[in-house]
């Protein structure tokens, strides 16, 4: 009998924890707590977009699920070093990111938009008119790859912002800031500076949940994006959409 303890303990010590948090069905996922309304703090209370869905998934697949929040620039390395099994945040799908990590299917459809201070919306167009401006987008953020990419990047002064709300405030100091359109709708209701879209999305975006390429990894893909489909089929994901966005951004236009 102790031998068989002793061989119990071995092999429990040999095994990853991420083996035991998932066959617990567990499943932490990162966030920033910064990026509103898809992941914010208010009254001490983590909510959202993300929150929800996430919450949901939890319930349709099973799975307990508990949020750890941290810088968003932080959330890529947290993954990669098994401290969390997912990120919640609006991570964009890339082919550089395919490479690396197990992604379940798209769950938001949305785009690249500039935003500029009231008034200024005739001066810049789009991301053609940022050329000799300085621009602020989140750091690590696909937004600031795709500022990169454009064949004009080097005329583009780009400055980074741990948050959105942090970008909203940036006005001030830069002439433009690029994020999803969807968030910029909603921050440009509520925040205090007047705001405005310049032109139309530049770039297509298909936001999913990023998992660790292992088989751990990619066995947990599989439970959670059929509970997106199941969510998807039922209503779920679009009910918790028009809560917050009072439109369906889970599906493509």
């Amino acid at each position: 009998m102790l031998k068989l303890i002793a061989l119990v303990a071995a092999l429990s010590a040999a095994l990853p924890a991420t083996v035991f948090a998932q066959d617990a069905g567990q499943l932490r996922v990162g966030m920033s707590g910064g990026y509103f309304p898809f992941t914010f703090v208010r009254q001490d209370k983590l909510q959202g977009f993300e929150v929800d869905v996430m919450n949901a998934v939890g319930e349709q697949a099973g799975l307990d699920i508990s949020f750890e929040t941290m810088s968003f620039s932080g959330l890529i390395g947290a993954l990669e070093s098994d401290r969390i099994d997912t990120i919640a945040n609006q991570i964009t799908i890339t082919p550089e990111r395919e490479v690396k990590f197990a992604f379940t299917q798209p769950y938001v459809y949305d785009g690249a938009q500039v935003v500029v201070k009231a008034g200024e919306e005739d001066k810049i167009k789009g991301p053609e008119d940022l050329k000799g401006k300085t621009v602020a987008v989140n750091l690590g953020s696909n937004f600031e790859e795709l500022l990169n990419d454009l064949p004009y990047a080097e005329q583009i002064n780009v400055k980074t912002y741990e948050s959105n709300i942090a970008l909203d405030t940036s006005l001030g100091r830069v002439d433009a800031f690029v994020m999803d359109r969807v968030s910029s709708v909603q921050l440009i209701a509520k925040s205090p500076l007047p705001l405005a879209l310049a032109g139309k999305p530049f770039d297509e975006i298909h936001n999913a949940l990023p998992f660790r390429n292992d088989d751990e990894g990619r066995a947990m893909r599989d439970k959670v994006d059929t509970a997106l489909s199941t969510l998807r089929e039922n209503g779920t994901l679009a009910e918790i959409s028009a809560k917050w966005f009072g439109s369906d951004i889970t599906v493509a236009e």
